[in-house]
Order: C-alpha cells, then sequence, then structure tokens
C-alpha cells in the first residue's frame, strides 16, 4: 500500500495528530489519543487502534495489556486534515483504564465535575497490582 495518503495529515510540531474513537455502534465517543504518522499507519495495516503514548514515548496498541482493542471499522479526516476519528467496535465494551465505558464519565454540573458512568470493572482485575 502507498502511504502517500498520510502526508495529507497536518502532523503538529511534534509530529502527532489527535485520534478520536468514538462506537462504531453507538455512536459514543469513547476516548482521545494522539497517532503519529507510524501509529497512524500500523493502525491502518492491523485493523486495531493503534496509538502514540506521549508519556511513554512509544506505540501504544489500545488493549495490549487490558485486552479492551478497539477494531477499526473506519478512520476519517476532520476538513483541516488535523485530527482523525476512528469509527471502533469496542471489544469488552471498557475503553478506560479506570474500567468504565467511556473516558469521558464526567460531565460539568453548575461548577464541579460529576461522575455518571460506572466502573465495569475495578482497574486490579484489568491490570493486577501495578
Amino acid at each position: 500500500m502507498n502511504n502517500s495518503w498520510l502526508d495529507a495529515v497536518k502532523w503538529n510540531g511534534d509530529g502527532l495528530v489527535p485520534a478520536i474513537a468514538q462506537e462504531a455502534g453507538t455512536g459514543k465517543v469513547l476516548t482521545l489519543a494522539w497517532v503519529n504518522r507510524e501509529a497512524l499507519a500500523a493502525t491502518v495495516k492491523e485493523g486495531q487502534a493503534v496509538y502514540w503514548s506521549r508519556s511513554r514515548r512509544k506505540l501504544w496498541r489500545k488493549g495490549e495489556e487490558s485486552g479492551h482493542v478497539q477494531v477499526v471499522k473506519d478512520i476519517r479526516l476532520d476538513c483541516d486534515n488535523d485530527a482523525v476519528l476512528f469509527l471502533v467496535e469496542q471489544k469488552g465494551g471498557i475503553a478506560c483504564h479506570t474500567g468504565r465505558e467511556r473516558c469521558f464519565y464526567q460531565h460539568l454540573q453548575g461548577d464541579r465535575w460529576v461522575t455518571d458512568d460506572p466502573v465495569l470493572k475495578p482497574e486490579r482485575e484489568i491490570y493486577g497490582n501495578k
């Protein structure tokens, strides 16, 4: 496969663009992460979400530790070519490392953040005692 399509993406100064993962079936936004050229190309090749971990400075295959992989059904580029959207099937129903369905589990209520999504599986059961 010719990778010239990667040249259309407007990478930031660190060589990254934000990647939003949205559940294909429900339309729920699951998470926002980052991809570089290598991660985006790997996502296309493997059919599963691969991100760039800014804290670990390496590729991060979603679900590599938890088993909660994201099977990519479609990839879209926004109108400014500086963000991508992954339409995914979230395996295990958990996208967040906290054991919730999605990372956006808090909403602003007045002047405070309120958690409104339950923990489906405790972190220690997902990742062990780290």
